[in-house]
């Protein structure tokens, strides 16, 4: 009951808020439909056109059973990619909603243009691309992968945070932002390679929250690359004593 009454007043606001300014599209960015009365109910209508959700390529087919990435046809009967082949990594497996090439242009505007809206549509599509998968994980905590304070004071939002909050919404599952700080501000890591990444990231990572104790976890970011900024946060928390980590990100590449 109380969690019923919760999510009415959550539509409630979500709606006026999205009446005063409408939703956008996550690929066109022009605005959608996003309010109708249906038998005197206020819903949420479309999260995207039509015509632009077609455009978008989810992950599919044979995956590396550790990263995520699409392998290819000529890999898919690997079970993992180059990469995770190369470099022990510390999570245990990760998940990836969409192709890179597809979604990057509606994850930059995410992620740089304010478009914090966008987050209802990606979490939809986690749901409905994973949620049953996730839910049977038994994890305990959605981890959002922390910006420096700084960054973020300057941006306004942590895509990250955004995300995960939307994301656990849909999984029934809580979100700490809390638990994991940045301590220091990390060069872009667009501009590295792999080892700069990992040696860029060394020690940027701490523990926060040590009076609670995670047995699982699931660690959300917009894009994965190396894997150096998971296997960091992974690390910290295998410290902690958590036994099992996941991360899912929106957005993936193909292996290489």
């Amino acid at each position: 009951m109380l969690q019923k009454f919760s999510d009415n007043i959550w539509d409630l606001k979500e709606g006026v808020v999205t009446a005063i300014f409408p939703r956008r599209c996550p690929v066109c960015d022009d605005i959608v439909e996003s309010i109708k009365i249906r038998n005197g109910k206020l819903i949420i209508g479309q999260l995207i056109h039509d015509n632009c959700k077609k455009k978008i390529k989810y992950v599919r087919g044979a995956t590396c059973m550790k990263c995520g990435k699409p392998l290819g046809q000529a890999d898919s009967s690997k079970e993992f990619c180059y990469d995770c082949n190369r470099v022990r990594h510390v999570y245990d497996r990760g998940f990836a909603v969409f192709d890179y090439r597809s979604i990057s242009g509606s994850v930059y505007k995410f992620k740089y243009m304010g478009r914090q809206e966008y987050a209802r549509f990606y979490a939809r599509a986690v749901y409905e691309r994973y949620g049953k998968a996730i839910r049977s994980l038994g994890i305990d905590a959605i981890i959002p992968v922390p910006m420096f304070k700084g960054k973020q004071l300057t941006r306004g939002y942590n895509q990250a945070e955004v995300l995960a909050k939307m994301i656990g919404r849909e999984l029934g599952i809580p979100v700490y932002t809390d638990a994991v700080v940045r301590n220091k501000n990390t060069l872009p890591m667009k501009e590295l390679d792999a080892r700069g990444r990992r040696n860029n990231l060394k020690k940027a990572f701490n523990i926060t929250r040590n009076d609670v104790k995670f047995k699982c976890i699931l660690i959300i970011d917009d894009i994965y690359t190396t894997g150096s900024t998971i296997d960091e946060i992974a690390h910290e928390f295998r410290i902690a004593g958590t036994r099992k980590i996941y991360f899912l990100t929106l957005a993936i590449g193909q292996t290489t």
